[in-house]
């Protein structure tokens, strides 16, 4: 699960906007809420709440026994094995203990394991409507362990929430992490080399760069969640300002032409709402890059 979730001591936002510290941790959990409370933590602020290793070690522990297990051993067979139960726990912690009552969970309780391990990693792969090559990779890991108790992580590349740090050799295959990384530097103006997945030192200093240039992040030069995360969204910021401008002007604009009126004019003030708008949603972004150029540093 560390693997694949990251283990980052300073908050920030995951790919949905959500503040998220630790392995995962976030405030619409009851019991990660509950936990981060026995600490005196009852507000996650990017770049600023900060939590010890031990921890968040201790929080982890506790929310599993509290709320995934559980839920696991609630809503599954007697005879599970400790591999399966492992598995299961993976997959809740990350979708949420109602995973129990889906498709997959239900050919579980039905004894139908090699069907159960099958729908298990080829589905609930997407978020926010797209399917993510993180959580395919995780659902296929999670059905390998609940079939054969196969646990992964230890060939390369790792999962995704392990850090990529900089190495002199080049691996013999690609990263898909670190060549996704690689391509969403390039997309922000920066050079990290050749796009091969080999976090080298062209793409370590690159990713510095980027660090530097977002006061939350620690200018480490490791991609891991929070930087990717971070990358991830500022791309989403970018698409969704041209498509929401592109679609809202060609539409006003015809509208406009439809009623007689001058339709440049509507289809300008159109495009300029909508910006407006997605500099709202994406706020937080601006405000680190404007106080980068001013050199100050900016409370998410």
């Amino acid at each position: 699960m560390r693997l694949h979730e990251g283990n980052p001591l300073t908050c920030y936002l995951d790919a949905r906007k959500i503040p998220t510290i630790g392995t995962g941790f976030t405030l619409r959990s009851d019991s990660c809420r509950r936990e981060l409370a026995r600490i005196g933590i009852t507000k996650l602020v990017p770049g600023k709440t900060k939590i010890t290793p031990e921890q968040s070690d201790a929080i982890l522990d506790r929310v599993m026994a509290a709320e995934y297990v559980p839920a696991v051993v609630a809503n599954s067979p007697a005879d599970r094995s400790q591999h399966q139960l492992d598995a299961a726990a993976s997959a809740c912690f990350n979708l949420g203990v109602g995973a129990m009552k889906w498709e997959w969970a239900k050919l579980w309780r039905a004894g139908k394991l090699k069907a159960a391990a099958d729908y298990l990693g080829s589905h609930y792969n997407t978020a926010g409507g797209k399917r993510l090559s993180g959580l395919v990779r995780r659902r296929r890991e999670e059905a390998l362990l609940f079939d054969q108790g196969i646990y992964t992580g230890i060939d390369t590349p790792p999962p995704e929430g392990a850090p990529r740090a900089a190495t002199e050799t080049k691996p013999a295959g690609q990263d898909p992490v670190v060549r996704e990384a690689q391509e969403l530097l390039t997309a922000a103006g920066l050079n990290p080399g050749a796009i091969d997945g080999w976090m080298g030192e062209k793409t370590k200093a690159a990713v510095v760069t980027y660090q530097r240039a977002h006061p939350h992040l620690v200018a480490d030069g490791i991609i891991g969640p929070a930087t990717l995360s971070q990358l991830r969204r500022d791309a989403t910021a970018a698409r969704e300002a041209l498509t929401k401008a592109g679609s809202s002007g060609a539409g006003t604009a015809a509208a406009a032409w439809a009623a007689g009126l001058p339709w440049e004019w509507v289809a300008v003030g159109a495009v300029v709402i909508v910006l407006v708008y997605v500099a709202y949603r994406n706020r937080d972004v601006i405000a680190r890059r404007f106080s980068t150029w001013r050199g100050k540093t900016v409370e998410v």
